[in-house]
């Protein structure tokens, strides 16, 4: 539910996040998925959101020229296609940048700023809590993060592919785009840290896979119908690690990540499914968790090259 908007949102511009203005209450911060629906003044292309890890949105906007108010999370953002220029203001202080592929815009929890963009946006957003970058800090024993710095078309190729991977491997399967959402959230909390704190950061990596009972047990959980069992955080309790080194140690025992590895799985049962019975691509998207014939489909085709029609012709 959106909140109030404040008379004069250009006051926010000379408060501090969460201080008060001559005897003023403090500007309240609103989710960031709800600040962007309004400064935008339109609906996300596609979204995808977890309660611990912060949402995922996908947005085409035309121009821009308002105040971006206070937020309760991060919000990290780079553009696929195109080319636009962006002002951001702050008080006195204006940043000039390019959104362009390659780039990332940062806007910190609690910042408010004036935007002036002139024309359409393609921008992928991640809405990343602070908690989850303190949760990442602690596990890969980094110093506890401090203020995010703000960026305005800031090179990164690093984040930026990495979010742009995100809104392509979202597959309308519930399992995998969870856990996939899970670990990108954690290698792009990681590269955040290190990168753009403010500080020099770095983390101690462990060396090793998993011991043989951990990784039996976390392969028993991923090929689960239930999706509980998929969960990244389950997964790394049941091999006594954190979800950070859990993933690192999967990939090390497996050659792939736990949402590759998952994915993989799920192709061989869509294969198995299509060439040794007659049940309609319908219920084979079903029973694999797909959303619908038309995602299973497309995911399908994404890793094989053929649409799953006719990979069984061809394999019968």
């Amino acid at each position: 539910m959106t909140r109030p908007v404040p008379r004069d949102p250009l006051e926010a511009l000379l408060v501090a996040p969460g201080a008060d203005h001559d005897g003023a209450p403090s500007v309240e911060r609103r989710r960031a998925d709800v600040e962007m629906a309004r400064v935008l003044k339109t609906a996300p292309l596609q979204m995808a959101s977890d309660p611990s890890n912060g949402a995922i949105a996908h947005w085409k906007h035309g121009a821009l020229h308002d105040v971006v108010e206070p937020m309760t999370d991060h919000v990290i953002m780079t553009y696929p296609t195109g080319v636009q220029r962006l002002e951001r203001r702050n008080g006195k202080s204006l940043a000039i940048g390019t959104a362009r592929s390659g780039v990332v815009t940062i806007i910190p929890a609690g910042s408010s700023s004036r935007w002036d963009i002139p024309g359409f946006v393609d921008v992928i957003q991640l809405y990343l809590p602070q908690a989850a970058l303190a949760r990442i800090a602690s596990e890969a024993s980094m110093p506890a993060p401090g203020d995010l710095l703000e960026r305005t078309g800031h090179p990164d190729p690093v984040v930026s592919g990495l979010l742009m991977s995100a809104a392509d491997v979202l597959e309308g399967n519930a399992a995998l785009d969870h856990l996939f959402r899970q670990q990108l959230t954690d290698v792009l909390a990681t590269r955040i840290l290190a990168e753009h704190t403010g500080q020099s950061s770095t983390f101690e990596l462990v060396v090793g896979g998993l011991s043989p009972h951990a990784l039996r047990r976390a392969i028993e959980r991923l090929r689960s119908d239930c999706d509980t069992d998929v969960s990244l955080a389950v997964l790394a309790s049941d091999a006594g690690l954190s979800r950070f080194h859990f993933c690192r140690a999967f990939k090390e025992s497996t050659g792939l990540s736990p949402h590759a590895w998952l994915r993989q799985q799920r192709l061989d049962q869509a294969m198995n499914m299509l060439r040794d019975s007659d049940a309609s691509i319908a219920a084979i998207a079903a029973q694999l968790g797909y959303a619908s014939q038309t995602a299973f489909a497309a995911a399908f085709k994404k890793l094989t090259g053929e649409t799953p029609s006719d990979w069984r012709r061809r394999m019968r």
